[in-house]
């Protein structure tokens, strides 16, 4: 099974002939992938270093704590204090974490029929939402009590939806059948 980091490299006629490009580097191609997880606040410090710790994990990455935009008085939150958490891959952590999203986790996931086609949007980037991160190898053998979701942004060069969709489609994500 070829990597996604080989399909860019190796195998790119099939993506020029969907492009009609001749030129490789006109081609689009992934920028980076965003991984984030929400806390609610950081007033449960064992929390959030549990957190802080599968991120690191799955990632191969430190994650960075992220503060609330707004202070809001009916969630005891104010602005600046720390919410969530999130990791930017590029380069080779990028196309690894994406191999294993593909091959390893999605596959694991519960009654998985594929990803939804919705999730890309007007600039070409595509959001899928995981509720549970207990997918991922590294985190599958500890405890359960204590499971969170994680937002996984895809960014392309892609100049639109259609463009992405044929990118992601090549680099292998799973999406549904449209009937």
């Amino acid at each position: 099974m070829q990597s996604v980091k080989e399909k860019f490299t190796k195998d790119v006629s099939a993506l020029k002939k969907a492009f009609g490009q001749d030129n490789v580097m006109a081609l689009p191609r992934i920028m980076k992938v965003v991984i984030s997880a929400g806390t609610g606040s950081l007033k449960d410090k064992k929390k959030n270093d549990l957190v802080a710790d599968r991120l690191t994990k799955i990632t191969g990455q430190k994650p960075s704590i992220r503060g609330a935009k707004k202070s809001v008085a009916s969630f005891k939150v104010r602005q600046g204090d720390p919410v969530g958490f999130v990791v930017t891959l590029r380069a080779a952590r990028m196309y690894g974490f994406l191999d294993k999203l593909i091959n390893v986790a999605l596959p694991r996931m519960r009654d998985f029929r594929g990803l939804d086609i919705k999730g890309i949007d007007k600039m070409g980037n595509y959001t899928l939402g995981l509720k549970e991160h207990t997918i991922f190898p590294e985190t599958a053998d500890e405890d359960l009590r204590d499971v969170f979701g994680l937002a996984i942004t895809i960014t392309t060069s892609a100049k639109n939806s259609k463009e992405a969709e044929i990118l992601l489609k090549y680099i292998g994500l799973p999406f549904k059948k449209v009937k």
